[in-house]
C-alpha cells in the first residue's frame, strides 16, 4: 500500500480489515465504502503479500517504507549540509581577502 492514494491509509486498512472479516462479498463490501471493488481486492492482496513478507518479529511493509522514506531524507540533508560547509569556507576565505 504505497504511492499516493486520495484514501488515507488508516481507511485502506480497516477496509482490509473489514472485507477479510465480513461473510459479505467483496464488492459489497467495496460498494459500502465507495470504493471500487478492484481498488479493495488490490489492497486486500498487497496486504496478504506484505504479511507473508514480513519475518516474524521482524519490520512490517510499512515500516520498511517508512525507513526507506527516512534514510532518503537524511541523504537530502546530508549534501545540504555539505553544501552549506562549502559555502561556508568559500565566503570565510572571500572575506579574508
Amino acid at each position: 500500500m504505497s504511492g499516493k492514494s486520495k484514501y488515507p491509509e488508516q481507511f485502506r486498512r480497516d477496509a482490509v480489515e473489514l472485507a477479510r472479516s465480513s461473510d459479505r462479498l467483496l464488492r459489497q463490501v467495496a460498494r459500502e465504502l465507495g470504493v471500487n471493488h478492484e481498488t479493495l481486492r488490490n489492497w486486500v492482496r498487497t496486504a496478504e503479500q506484505a504479511q507473508v513478507a514480513a519475518p516474524v518479529g521482524g519490520v512490517s511493509a510499512d515500516e520498511r517504507q517508512e525507513l526507506r522514506e527516512l534514510r532518503k531524507r537524511v541523504a537530502e540533508l546530508e549534501l545540504e549540509k555539505d553544501i552549506l560547509r562549502k559555502a561556508a569556507a568559500y565566503f570565510a576565505r572571500e572575506m579574508g581577502r
